[in-house]
């Protein structure tokens, strides 16, 4: 991934029309730029995302990546016979289509958000799943108040400082609860993002943390992406107080033929795409 390649579609959870005038580059960004300019960018795109692909992500329907993974098959935060009860916080849940689904089985899930407007397509959806509208690097819930977290690229990829937010979710679990989230893969950095044969080569160093911004004319950051190697990542849990339990990478299914900014069965059946962390509090 590169400035010149690179676009928010390569985020799963980020997908829709750029600004018009964003100049893209790479440099630092901290924790309230990037939280500012993730609130901008998804209350200004969340209408297109969900027109586009609400098809895919349905309803009601856990899905853990462009892959299709469902968590109906992986099970990853327990059989669905288990979740009856339980208390769960879903980060980063964009129209909450995830939190319906643990309703469904008899969770009792709260679905956080920093955008307003894509909260306003969960209450278009339907009105059964309690929405909350707050940075993941501040939970507003008292210690202990949740059994699961979960949540599918949204948050993680976009915050400056991904320990701050595994220390939180932590926080607000009960001993022995089990947070899985998932991010892109963070070999996708090293390719352009291009579903075809183009994007198959090495474009960039994996190693280069300096985060994606795209930014207006006055230099303020509207969309900004923030990487972070594969031993990062584990390191970044660790610190955060979990165990790791378990790191899927899911490989791309027959069924799925569709193209998601840089996900295509192409690529898929070559290189990981996603990575889902499955870790559990102490």
């Amino acid at each position: 991934m590169n400035q010149e390649d690179h676009s928010p579609q390569d985020a799963y959870e980020a997908d829709g029309s750029a600004e018009d005038d964003a100049q893209a580059t790479r440099r630092d960004a901290g924790e309230a730029e990037s939280s500012r300019a993730s609130r901008g960018w998804w209350d200004r795109n969340a209408d297109e995302y969900q027109n586009e692909h609400g098809a895919f992500l349905g309803d009601d329907r856990f899905v853990w990546g462009p892959e299709g993974l469902d968590e109906a098959d992986a099970a990853l935060l327990g059989p669905a016979s288990s979740l009856k009860g339980k208390d769960v916080l879903e980060i980063g849940a964009g129209a909450a289509q995830c939190s319906r689904w643990l309703a469904a089985r008899g969770a009792r899930p709260v679905a956080l958000d920093l955008s307003h407007r894509q909260l306003q397509h969960a209450l278009r959806i339907g009105d059964d799943v309690p929405l909350v509208e707050a940075d993941a690097g501040r939970l507003p819930f008292r210690d202990g108040s949740f059994d699961l977290a979960c949540s599918a690229y949204g948050a993680v990829p976009f915050v400056a400082d991904p320990v701050n937010v595994m220390r939180e979710v932590r926080r607000v679990l009960r001993p022995g609860g089990r947070w899985v989230f998932s991010v892109t893969h963070p070999i996708r950095w090293a390719f352009p993002d291009e579903p075809g044969p183009e994007g198959l080569s090495v474009a960039a160093s994996y190693f280069d943390r300096t985060p994606y911004v795209e930014q207006d004319e006055q230099g303020r950051a509207v969309y900004v992406e923030h990487h972070r190697t594969l031993g990062d990542r584990v390191r970044d849990v660790v610190a955060g107080g979990f165990r790791l339990l378990d790191l899927v990478e899911p490989e791309w299914p027959e069924w799925n033929s569709q193209e998601w900014g840089g996900w295509s069965p192409l690529r898929g059946n070559l290189i990981p795409g996603t990575a889902i962390f499955v870790c559990e509090r102490d």
